[in-house]
C-alpha cells in the first residue's frame, strides 16, 4: 500500500494535534483515500524540546531537508506569521510539493499570489484551518453553496474576544479582568493585540469574503475596530436594552458592492449569534435560496484545528491518487466594489457624556434632526454633575453616522464615547 509522505513545518499545539489525529484516524483515511499517511520530517527550532516524538518522526532545524526530499509530497506549514512562512511555502510550491496551511495572516495578505504559484506548478494549496479552527466553513461555502448566491457572511470568528465579552456580560467583569483571566486559561496570548483590536477577525473576513463573493478585499479596505475600548457600562446598558455585545465580522452584498467590517456590535438576545459564548466561534451564511444557515464549533485549539488540517491533507491525497492536483481551492472570482456608504444602513448604539444642564439633550436632538435621523430608545444616568446618555437610533447610513460624529466632535461639551452597530 502506497504511503503519502508528509513534511511538517512547526510542532506546536496544532502540529502535535495533527500527529495525534493521523495516528488515531489511520484506518479511516486509508478507507477514504486508499493511501496511508506518514509524517516523515518535522522542522523545529529546538529538537531537544520534542524528544517525546523523536521515535515517530525525523526532527530537523533545516527546512531544506523537507523541501528537497523527493519522497515528501505534502508540506504542512504550521509556524504562523508572514515571514519566513511565505518564503517556505513559495519554495515548496516551486519544488512541486502540495501545501496545507493554517496561516490566516499569510493567506489574507498574500493569498492570491500563492494560489497562482500553486496553480502554475500544478500543486494544491489548501487552507481550511485558517478560518474558524475546526468549523469546515471554507469547503462548505465552496461545495454546498456553489449553486446558491450568498448575500451575507457574518459571525464570531475570534475566540479570545468572545470569551472576554462573555465574561463581561455574564459575570460583570471589567475588560482588564476578563482579559487577564483569558490569558490565564490560555484563550489569549501574552500579547493579545491582534485579537482584541480585531485584526485576527479581519484576516478571517478577508478569506470568507473571497470564498463567499469571489472578491479580493484587503484589510486596509474596510473598518476594523476591536474591543479594547469597550466598557462594562456599555455592556450593562446594552443588556438593559435587550442586547449582548459581540465582536462581529460582517461581509454583505449591498447594491452592486460589498460591505465588510469588523466591530463590536449589539446582537439581539433572540438572535442565534447571541448564544455563542466563551471561546466558541460561529459563522452565519445567508443564501438567496437557502436563507440563514449557522455553523458552530471551537474556533481554535490543537485538535479542532488539526481536524481541519487533516481534512485538507485527505483532499490533497485524493487529488494525488486521481492526478488532479493544481485546481484552486476556490475558483469563484469577481471584482471587488466597495458598497456605497449611502446604502449601508444600520441602527446604532450611541454612548454620550455631557454636563447635566438644561439644553444639552436639545443640542443632540437638533444634531440628529440635522442629519435626518431619529431615536428609537434613550436612557440617561446622572453622576457628579455629568449625564451619561445612551441612545439606540433608528436605521441610519454610514454617511449619516459620519456626519453625526463630526457634529458631536465640533461641540466641546458633548463626548461620543462609543458608537456600535445594532445587528438586524
Amino acid at each position: 500500500m502506497e504511503t503519502i509522505q508528509i513534511g511538517m513545518l512547526g510542532l506546536g499545539t496544532v502540529g502535535s494535534g495533527v500527529l495525534q489525529m493521523i495516528q488515531n484516524n489511520e484506518d479511516k483515511v486509508l478507507n477514504v483515500t486508499g493511501r496511508t499517511l506518514n509524517v516523515k520530517t518535522v522542522l523545529v527550532k529546538h529538537p531537544d524540546h520534542h524528544q517525546n516524538v523523536a521515535d515517530q518522526v525525523d526532527l530537523t532545524t533545516d527546512v531544506a531537508e523537507i523541501i528537497n526530499d523527493p519522497e515528501i509530497q505534502i508540506v504542512l506549514e504550521l509556524i504562523g506569521g508572514i515571514h519566513p512562512a511565505k518564503e517556505y511555502i513559495e519554495v515548496a510550491l516551486k519544488q512541486h510539493k502540495n501545501v496545507v496551511t493554517a496561516n490566516k495572516d499569510l493567506i489574507a495578505t498574500h493569498g492570491p499570489e500563492l494560489v497562482k504559484l500553486a496553480h502554475d506548478n500544478h500543486c494544491d494549496l489548501m487552507y481550511e484551518a485558517s478560518v474558524a479552527g475546526g468549523i469546515p466553513i471554507l469547503r462548505t461555502i465552496t461545495s454546498s453553496f456553489s449553486a446558491d448566491k450568498i448575500t451575507e457572511v457574518k459571525g464570531i470568528v475570534n475566540g479570545t474576544t468572545n470569551y472576554i465579552l462573555t465574561q463581561m456580560s455574564q459575570q460583570g467583569w471589567s475588560y482588564d479582568h476578563a482579559l487577564k483571566k483569558a490569558q490565564e486559561l490560555g484563550f489569549a496570548e501574552a500579547d493579545p493585540t491582534n485579537d482584541v483590536m480585531g485584526k485576527d477577525a479581519a484576516y478571517k473576513m478577508v478569506i470568507l469574503s473571497q470564498f463567499a463573493f469571489g472578491t479580493h478585499v484587503n484589510v486596509e479596505d474596510f473598518v476594523v475596530s476591536g474591543i479594547d475600548h469597550l466598557t462594562a457600562f456599555d455592556v450593562q446598558q446594552a443588556s438593559k436594552f435587550g442586547y449582548v455585545i459581540k465582536l462581529i465580522g460582517i461581509a454583505r452584498v449591498i447594491g452592486e458592492g460589498v460591505f465588510v467590517e469588523v466591530a463590536s456590535t449589539l446582537v439581539p438576545n433572540d438572535h442565534p449569534l447571541a448564544t455563542i459564548n466563551n471561546e466558541y466561534n460561529a459563522v452565519m451564511v445567508t443564501g438567496q435560496a437557502v436563507g440563514d444557515t449557522l455553523f458552530y464549533g471551537r474556533g481554535a485549539g490543537g485538535l479542532p484545528t488539526a481536524n481541519s488540517v487533516l481534512s485538507d491533507i485527505t483532499s490533497v491525497t485524493k487529488n494525488l491518487v486521481l492526478k488532479t492536483n493544481g485546481n484552486q481551492f476556490n475558483n469563484y472570482q469577481r471584482q471587488y466594489i466597495p458598497a456605497d456608504p449611502q446604502q449601508v444602513a444600520y441602527r446604532y448604539f450611541l454612548s454620550l457624556t455631557m454636563p447635566d444642564v438644561t439644553g444639552q439633550m436639545l443640542k443632540v436632538t437638533q444634531m440628529m434632526t440635522q442629519i435626518d435621523a431619529g431615536f428609537s430608545q434613550i436612557t440617561q444616568l446622572e453622576e457628579d454633575g455629568m449625564a451619561h446618555v445612551v441612545i439606540i437610533t433608528h436605521q441610519m447610513t454610514q454617511e449619516q453616522l459620519g456626519q453625526l460624529q463630526k457634529l458631536l466632535g465640533d461641540d466641546a461639551t458633548i463626548n461620543l464615547e462609543a458608537a456600535y452597530k445594532v445587528l438586524k
